[in-house]
């Protein structure tokens, strides 16, 4: 064999064994590339997704609070015989129904079993009451294990057969007197849930919420959803098991699942870990949703996703890169992929903390140009739609706070912001040492007017009250509708001639009235002292109430410490 032949073989054994070696160093750098880029993506998705749901079950949770926080429901689920109370409750609940997404409310009452229910189409109009529930019929079990283990809320995806829907429940304690007498809530259409947030149609993603035993609540596939999982038995749900193929993965998921519930931290982070889902290898992406209960799950199928087929082309650089010359191999390795991997991992981790993206990520025509191309594409994607996220969640987080302090008949303040002001005013009057004036108002034979005239008339009265308030008081004084057909005024700064001179405004305007019905207000006023409690000025104005009532109502008393002055009337 001659020297020309040996060198042959020796340079070509040597480009073989280089060629395998970087064949190895290739895909090796390509498989963790792509896993540690999958960890991202899921982490990215769980997040994205879970916002997504959250921004809808925390605003319907929100609201069905308020409604069993309503005194109308309350009042009447104590008193659930009372037609005038029923009659003021549906009303009430259907105030609500315009502000749920769904348009639907549910409400049933744990002695009578009575269940009420309306929806979108207002089809049960002035026949809310739907059917009465039973603790020997099955279908109602989730009424009374939910009161029985006395959960404040809790999410269930049930088909409700008597109504013909099924939908996403969400299901929320009614308490009076500090005892359960009900639940109430909201259904969001299962099929629209799955729509906008779980059945995406992103090839190789799977997303599924699951409850805190594993069942599966939102998927897919509706075969496996585990319908009225609240109430079964362990081991007749449809838990998130059924989707693994390995029991060491269904170990691994429930040692997960587990240690999530149990950090001691508002975020609850995401793991991930590979499963074997229909014989494919999946990236599974797992966080606790504390505020809801819920676990969401990723299923990243990354041969779809990121497929090695996208890196064949570089293999090709590196061999034609070889034939040229070994000693180039190292400078075009990094020039052609370390490098420009090395930023778009750098970037990856930089949108993954949410710093903007760096400026020098490669811009070449080839794929990795593209490759990059479409994450900046992605990452911008997720900005905006995090953006949008958060102005949402900020809209909606004010939009609620404004509804939890104003009454939504008179646009006054409700009792809970009008103590809110009363706080203020105390600790200003003890900081600034000035006083301030508190005007109570209750309209006189208001029920005669619900009873004579309907229970529209008497709101339209109250508002009446509510826009005289707003004439009669000074733009930095504040109304608020206290409850029913009383009604609350601070004046600040007031001194003993501002008390008298506005409240006796207020009573001969409503009494000048020239709407029909006619009406009339008692009106009790109190001075704030320095040393008073703000029990004690919510007491004399009371007591000026109710004396101006005892005294032939339509009349202004002020009361002055210990003694009661008539003023007007």
């Amino acid at each position: 064999m001659n020297l020309k032949s040996r060198f042959f073989l020796l340079v070509s054994g040597l480009i073989i064994a280089a060629s395998l070696a970087t064949w190895a160093v290739f895909q090796r750098i390509t498989e963790d590339i792509i896993e540690r880029w999958g960890a991202n993506i899921a982490e990215i998705q769980v997040r994205y997704d879970s916002s997504r749901l959250l921004q809808n079950i925390e605003r319907e949770l929100g609201l069905a609070r308020q409604m069993t926080d309503s005194e109308i429901i309350q009042r009447w689920a104590r008193y659930p015989d009372d037609p005038l109370l029923e009659r003021a409750a549906i009303e009430e609940m259907e105030r609500f129904r315009q502000n749920f997404a769904g348009r639907n409310y549910f409400l049933a009452l744990r002695d009578s079993g009575a269940y009420y229910y309306n929806n979108a189409d207002n089809e049960f109009a002035d026949r809310q009451l739907r059917y009465n529930l039973n603790p020997d019929t099955p279908t109602d079990a989730w009424f009374y294990q939910l009161i029985a283990e006395g959960r404040e809320f809790h999410l269930n995806v049930n088909p409700d057969e008597s109504l013909g829907v099924t939908k996403l429940w969400v299901d929320v304690l009614l308490r009076a007197n500090d005892r359960i007498v009900g639940v109430a809530g909201t259904g969001i259409d299962l099929d629209q849930v799955l729509q906008k947030i779980v059945d995406l149609e992103q090839p190789g993603i799977n997303t599924l919420f699951v409850d805190a035993n594993g069942a599966i609540q939102l998927y897919r596939d509706r075969r496996l959803i585990d319908y009225a999982s609240f109430v079964k038995p362990e081991g007749q749900k449809k838990t998130v098991d059924l989707l693994l193929d390995r029991p060491a993965d269904r170990a691994w998921l429930g040692n997960t699942l587990r240690s999530l519930k149990q950090l001691d931290s508002p975020d609850h982070g995401v793991h991930t870990g590979f499963v074997q889902v229909d014989g494919r290898r999946h990236l599974a992406g797992i966080t606790y949703l504390p505020s809801i209960g819920w676990y969401e799950i990723t299923l990243l199928d990354l041969d779809v996703v990121l497929p090695m087929g996208n890196f064949a082309p570089l293999l090709l650089v590196f061999a034609l890169t070889l034939l040229l010359s070994l000693a180039a191999f190292h400078v075009a390795l990094r020039r052609q992929v370390i490098d420009p991997v090395v930023a778009l991992e750098s970037a990856m981790e930089r949108l993954r903390t949410g710093q903007p993206l760096p400026r020098n990520l490669p811009d070449r025509p080839d794929e990795m140009g593209r490759l990059v191309t479409h994450f900046e594409r992605m990452a911008d994607s997720i900005h905006r739609h995090t953006r949008e996220l958060e102005d949402t969640v900020s809209e909606r987080t004010e939009a609620l706070h404004r509804l939890a302090r104003k009454d939504a008949l008179t646009e006054l303040f409700n009792r809970r912001g009008m103590n809110e002001l009363l706080d203020e005013e105390m600790h200003r009057m003890q900081r600034e040492n000035r006083t301030f004036g508190l005007i109570w108002l209750d309209i006189d034979n208001f029920k005669g007017v619900n009873d004579r005239l309907g229970h529209a008339t008497g709101d339209r009265v109250l508002q009446r009250v509510a826009a005289c308030l707003n004439a009669s008081i000074r733009p930095y004084d504040h109304a608020a509708r206290w409850g029913g057909d009383e009604f609350l005024v601070i004046l600040a700064p007031c001194d003993s001639e501002c008390l008298q001179g506005i409240g006796e405004r207020i009573r001969q305007s409503l009494e000048a009235s020239p709407e029909a019905p006619a009406i009339t207000v008692s009106i009790g006023g109190a001075l704030a002292q320095s040393d008073d409690t703000l029990e004690a000025i919510l007491l004399r104005a009371d007591d000026a109430l109710y004396q101006a009532k005892e005294n032939g109502r339509n009349q202004f008393y002020v009361a002055q410490q210990e003694a009661l002055v008539r003023v007007g009337g």
